[in-house]
């Protein structure tokens, strides 16, 4: 998952953004959505990388789970279809989710909002990126070339009506 190093969080600013390239007064980023919009961020704006974000583990004082790592956990185990809604999810929803794919997770310092939030990024992943996700950008090409084929299967034996 080295392309989270390219994935960020802008402070203020719900959804992912694609940082594309820097600027003299910040960077140049773009929406992970279907709008692609791109703006520039300025250098006083905080935007997190995905890569740098870790999830606390209970196990040691200084143990953390990079947040690649947990976001194959989660697609590994719910592939892609979440059982809550983060958003409109309670807390208690929230924890046992989040429990059913690290179960040593540090409860004292892992926060509701910071499992809806990694949660919300995962959904949007998932989504707007499946190349982050081998096994998902596998089963999508799959379709594609079926429906293809299905679509030359019918075309064929309308030409070969038309030609009599």
């Amino acid at each position: 998952m080295d392309l989270l190093n390219e994935v960020a969080h802008i402070s203020g600013k719900s959804g992912l953004y694609k940082v594309l390239k820097p600027t003299r007064t910040g960077v140049i980023v773009e929406t992970l959505d279907a709008a692609k919009h791109k703006s520039v961020v300025g250098g006083q704006t905080r935007i997190s990388v995905l890569k740098d974000i870790s999830l606390y583990l209970d196990d040691h004082q200084d143990s953390t789970l990079p947040l690649a790592d947990l976001f194959l956990q989660i697609h590994a185990k719910f592939n892609g279809n979440l059982p809550i809604e983060p958003k409109k999810a309670s807390d208690v929803e929230l924890f046992s989710a989040l429990a059913e794919v690290v179960s040593n997770y540090d409860s004292d310092r892992v926060f509701a909002s910071d499992i809806k939030k990694i949660l919300s990024w995962y959904l949007i992943l998932v989504t707007n990126a499946p190349e982050l996700f081998p096994a998902a950008a596998k089963v999508e090409k799959a379709p594609k070339v079926e429906k293809v084929a299905a679509e030359k299967a019918v075309k064929k034996p309308a030409a070969k009506k038309a030609a009599k």
